[in-house]
């Protein structure tokens, strides 16, 4: 791997980083850390925030997750679950998911049935990095 990043890659990065709406100062927590994640974008998400990216063990409240999925992973309802624990109110769930054609993708069905059975729904689907996806999974309101 590449020690350092094209500016490219840098402006793309920052690009995705804004789409996933993470404001200053937000602690986010991630999961499914692999040496196969794009390091750009966590760098990305890090220089939006101002704080570094929280691991799996941290047990503070979180405003938002960032979850690396593979299709080898497990069972992503249980991750779901689990990843909700230390999220605060409104915080923002991002299911990170290898692109169709490269190897340990999701399916957008097995997302979206997880987020179902965990409480969950997917709200949208971008293309984030190169070989990554990301879905937006938002809480079942309960009327307003």
């Amino acid at each position: 791997m590449s020690s350092s990043a094209t500016p490219i890659d840098e402006a793309a990065a920052s690009q995705g980083a804004s789409r996933l709406g993470f404001a200053a100062g937000a602690v986010v927590q991630e999961f499914g850390w692999s040496d196969d994640v794009d390091e750009a974008l966590r760098a990305a998400v890090e220089a939006a925030t101002g704080t570094e990216l929280v691991d799996e063990d941290y047990d503070d409240v979180t405003d938002g997750v960032l979850l690396w999925w593979r299709e080898d992973d497990g069972d992503l309802t249980d991750a779901l679950v689990d990843v909700q624990t230390v999220l605060d109110d409104g915080g923002l769930i991002w299911v990170l998911t290898l692109k169709p054609g490269r190897s340990g993708h999701v399916s957008h069905g097995d997302i979206e049935e997880a987020a179902t059975t965990a409480g969950l729904h997917a709200t949208s689907t971008l293309s984030i990095a190169t070989d990554w996806s990301a879905t937006k999974l938002g809480t079942r309101g309960r009327g307003r």
